[in-house]
């Protein structure tokens, strides 16, 4: 038998948006950075739809998104994945975490864990509740140490027990909770790289902690730094964010690229957006992402 050297792993990111809203600047700058740093390392670059929660999202808006990202040029590789098509393997995944003892029905309302501090206590763990309809399901989570190193944030982690509490896999509503579809999802794609948002940070340790009792490998992280308004809210269309105008897209996207702490020169703003994204790419560097916002919003626009 030949001993062949290992090929290296190729590289598989993914942009996965929740159809709530058109593409506004905070998400335009999730998915150009997810972009580049797949071009960047000649990878693969899926985009997702992450369509759990159908009250939240107009008919329609899943097109339109993907019409701003083709309008933009960030072109994807292969089908898009919808969440809702996913249904029978998010409950195959439950099914097996049950079968490990570790899942519980839990029927505390969200104000009751509010007013203990947000964490929850474990009041149902064992209680013996039984898995119906109207009542979520939660995991058990353990007192060990979660930790990795994010490519822009650095070393972060959480116990899980005490920082988080047990934490709901199946809403009471019937619909999959995030942190289980986005853990099967990015499994069954081979997600290997995940380049997102700061604002999910504080989840990778939940998914992490799924990850592992599944025996699924854990991605690369890498969070950027979130969009703020000038009342220093998370941009987003809860508080009314625009979208953008794709119409001035090499101007949008030449913002977005500033934000992401890539330097274009002002005259590239003329430029059609393909030259900038190959700029980009060429010039892309994750190390030179900032921690924080480095722009103020009314620059960015």
């Amino acid at each position: 038998m030949n001993d062949y050297p290992p090929q290296p792993i190729s590289y598989v990111g993914r942009f996965a948006p929740s159809p709530t809203g058109p593409l506004h600047f905070g998400s335009l700058v999730a998915a150009l950075a997810s972009y580049f740093d797949a071009r960047s390392n000649k990878g693969t670059w899926l985009v997702r739809m992450e369509d759990l929660d159908p009250p939240r999202e107009p008919p329609g808006t899943d097109a339109l998104i993907l019409e701003q990202l083709h309008i933009l040029g960030l072109e994807w590789d292969g089908e898009v994945l919808y969440q809702s098509s996913r249904l029978d393997a998010y409950r195959a995944t439950l099914e097996r975490l049950k079968a490990t003892g570790l899942c519980f029905s839990c029927d505390c309302t969200r104000p009751r864990i509010k007013s203990i501090g947000g964490i929850y206590d474990g009041r149902c763990r064992y209680r013996k509740l039984p898995f119906n309809s109207g009542l979520a399901t939660r995991v058990k989570t353990d007192k060990n140490l979660y930790e990795f190193e994010d490519a822009i944030q650095g070393n972060y982690s959480q116990i899980l027990e005490q920082d988080i509490g047990d934490f709901t896999l199946l809403r009471k509503d019937g619909l999959f909770a995030y942190q289980l579809a986005v853990v099967v999802d990015d499994a069954d794609q081979g997600i290997n790289h995940v380049v997102r948002g700061y604002d999910l940070l504080e989840s990778t340790p939940r998914q992490i902690y799924l990850q592992q009792l599944l025996g699924f490998l854990t991605p690369q992280y890498a969070h950027v730094p979130v969009v703020v308004n000038e009342q220093g809210q998370k941009l987003s269309k809860q508080h009314f964010a625009d979208s953008i105008d794709v119409q001035a897209a090499s101007t949008v996207l030449h913002n977005a690229m500033r934000f992401l702490g890539l330097r274009p020169a002002k005259a590239q703003i003329s430029e059609p957006p393909a030259d900038l994204l190959a700029w980009g790419i060429d010039n892309w560097d994750i190390q030179a992402v900032p921690k924080l916002a480095n722009i103020p919003m009314h620059a960015a626009h």
